[in-house]
């Protein structure tokens, strides 16, 4: 079986949001992904998705847990998202990006997972090793 995949957040609000221009690649994508690897999610991943739900049971409806296995960050994570959120405002970044994304990022890249997200080029530049599974 494939290495894990963590399902960035954007990817699973094309499915719930049913966004027409990434609702189809994104349903694909994860798709494939379920065929022949774990699909993953983490507490900041949950947290950014639920803001488009009344309650936890219609999330788990459309993302149950047999389907995406839940997650803790780890500490080493926690720790490495934290000097590349520091690296990303010294350079001069935005508030818009904030600590969840370095999160995600961190999460994936200390776990040795594979990262399905909308944003590679994002990941890609304060995690270079991590395997990014991104739209052309």
């Amino acid at each position: 079986m494939a290495a894990p995949v963590l399902v960035d957040s954007n990817v699973l609000l094309d499915s719930a949001t049913q966004d027409p221009k990434w609702q189809a690649w994104s349903e694909r994508t994860l798709t494939e992904l379920a065929d022949s690897a774990v699909l993953v999610i983490n507490p900041v991943i949950f947290a950014e998705v639920s803001s488009g739900f009344k309650t936890v049971e219609e999330m788990e409806d459309l993302f149950p847990p047999e389907d995406f296995r839940r997650e803790g960050i780890p500490y080493e994570a926690a720790f490495l998202a934290g000097k590349c959120h520091v690296r990303y405002r010294r350079l001069g970044g935005a508030r818009e990006r904030t600590l969840p994304d370095f999160l995600i990022g961190a999460h994936a890249a200390v776990r040795g997972y594979r990262l399905l997200t909308r944003d590679g080029v994002r990941y890609l530049t304060y995690f270079p090793r991590l395997e990014v599974i991104a739209p052309d």
